[in-house]
């Protein structure tokens, strides 16, 4: 199938001088391309998020019954020392 695509001028520059490097068509390149986005944006697979934890025993007597708001304003005063 044929189709006119607006490319800008430094990206079609910059796809010409690859695909003349690699020995490959424009063409070639451009599908290679779009399949590798749509592969991407339709695998259906929820991106992985691995949890940071840390060791410790959890909070020190001075906030263990201390407001969101209390150790939140500690730990800036902390980190502007």
């Amino acid at each position: 199938m044929k189709t006119t695509l607006n490319l800008s001028d430094p990206l079609l520059l910059r796809a010409k001088a690859l695909a003349k490097a690699e020995g490959t068509t424009l063409r070639s390149l451009t599908e290679e391309g779009l399949t590798r986005v749509l592969e991407a944006r339709t695998s259906g697979k929820p991106t992985k998020i691995q949890p940071i934890t840390f060791k410790g025993k959890g909070l020190s007597n001075k906030f263990e019954s201390a407001s969101w708001a209390d150790i939140r304003d500690a730990a800036y005063e902390m980190g502007s020392k």
